[in-house]
This record gives structure tokens, C-alpha cells and sequence, in this order.
């Protein structure tokens, strides 16, 4: 698929192009703002452990009812509560969520530049990211600048697990050797991707958007870090060039 010249940008999508923040939107609707805001952030965060406790037990569960489980696990502890319609509704508005402020110019800046394949990379179902892409009013013009779009279904593994990297390695026409991984750059706004991904020898860049500073400290040394951090998707692509070039 891509050339040997070509660079290969691999976004994620949830937490990276799209916010997953923005779903308090439509939880504010039956909680109000305050109550939203945290319930959307204890989604998030047990959405993100339930994948990683389904790769430590070796038992794969698809994404779209990993979203929906710890849907209801955050819901319950924070005492809310939604009916069965109403959680249809939110699964469905997940659909639809928006991007960040700086993810529709970047794009633009790309589909104008032939030496970057660009792929959507992401630990949802097929089905489900497809329409997160199509269906978010933001994303859905520039569907057109990715030219795969990269689940983890055929794997039934979620990041961080090698397996996944090197799936996406495939499906991109590269090798799985560190050579072949190294002509692969994530970028993703999510620092545990951002380890997995250097632990199998592809280049990453972290999009900083809190402007804090990379603190993980799972792995030791330059593996354990991005190898470009920026603070918007508009300083990628120079940044990645940059980089190449040194």
C-alpha cells in the first residue's frame, strides 16, 4: 500500500481526531453540565481498563460492548441512572462525536501532500469507527484523506498488545521488523498507545494538547517516549519531516 518513501501517519481516532469529551453533551441532557462532564470522564476511563483487562484475561470483547459496559459501570458509580432507550440514544450520539479544534486544517494540510499515506487506527469495531468517521459532522469531510481504515477486530487484541502494530504494519504494506516498523508513525493523544507503539519499534508523536508535559513512566530511556510531542495535529506533518530529516 505504501511506498517505501512514503511516511505512514497512523491516527488514532478516540481521544485523538475525536473527542470523546464531547459526549457529555448528550449525558447533559439527563444530568446537567457538571454531572455530565465527570460521568463522561469515568466512561472514558473505565472504557480504556476494561480493553486492557480483556487483553490480560486473553478474552477479547468487541469494543462497541466494552463502551457499553462501562457505560453502565460509571453509571452506577456515580448513582445515575438511564433506561434502555436512553442509553441507546448516548451509544448512538457516540457516533457522532466532534473533533478537536485543530484536527480539520491539519487534515486539509494533508490531502494536499502525496508523500504521507494516512490511515485511521483504532481499537473500535470496524462497524463502529466507520461511522464515528462518516457520521461526525466534523470528521466526515475529510474521510477522504484515509486511505484504510485499521481495527483491531481480526486481531481481537486491543492496544497496547504488540500483535496490533504489527497488524496495522500489514495492512499497510511494511514489515514487521523493527526496519519496517520504524517507517510507521503513530500519532495519538493517548500516552499508553504511544508506549506500545515504541515498544515495537514505530516512531510516535503525542499530541499534547493539556500542554503538561510527558510524565508516563512505564518504560525507561528513549523507548519510553515519543519521539516528537506537539500540541496541536497542525505541527505533525513539518514535525515528522523535521525529524526525518535529522
Amino acid at each position: 500500500m505504501a511506498s517505501p518513501r512514503q511516511i505512514v501517519l497512523a491516527f488514532d481516532l478516540y481521544g485523538t481526531l475525536l473527542s470523546t469529551d464531547s459526549i457529555a453533551k448528550q449525558l447533559s441532557t439527563h444530568f446537567g453540565n457538571d454531572k455530565a462532564a465527570a460521568l463522561a470522564s469515568l466512561w472514558r476511563r473505565y472504557q480504556l481498563e476494561y480493553t486492557w483487562r480483556s487483553n490480560s484475561m486473553m478474552q477479547y470483547i468487541p469494543f462497541s460492548t466494552i463502551t457499553r459496559r462501562s457505560l453502565s459501570h460509571a453509571l452506577a458509580e456515580s448513582s445515575l441512572a438511564l433506561g434502555d432507550s436512553a442509553i441507546d440514544s448516548v451509544m448512538k450520539a457516540y457516533d457522532s462525536l466532534s473533533t478537536f479544534p485543530d484536527v480539520a486544517p491539519a487534515l486539509q494540510s494533508l490531502a494536499e501532500d502525496p508523500g504521507i499515506i494516512s490511515v485511521v487506527f483504532s481499537n473500535g469495531t470496524h462497524s463502529m469507527v466507520t461511522n464515528s468517521v462518516k457520521s461526525s459532522p466534523d470528521l466526515a469531510p475529510h474521510v477522504h484523506v484515509f486511505k484504510d481504515i485499521v481495527t483491531v477486530d481480526e486481531v481481537r487484541r486491543f492496544k497496547p498488545d504488540p500483535e496490533v502494530y504489527y497488524f496495522l504494519a500489514r495492512k499497510v504494506g511494511k514489515d514487521t521488523s523493527r526496519e519496517g516498523m520504524s517507517g510507521m508513525w503513530l500519532v495519538s493523544g493517548n500516552p499508553f498507545d504511544v508506549v506500545g507503539a515504541k515498544a515495537v519499534g514505530m516512531r510516535a508523536c503525542w499530541v499534547d494538547r493539556a500542554g503538561k508535559g510527558w510524565v508516563d513512566g512505564l518504560s525507561e530511556g528513549e523507548e519510553g517516549r515519543p519521539d516528537l510531542i506537539v500540541q496541536g495535529l497542525g505541527e505533525v506533518v513539518e514535525g515528522v519531516r523535521r525529524y526525518a530529516r535529522e
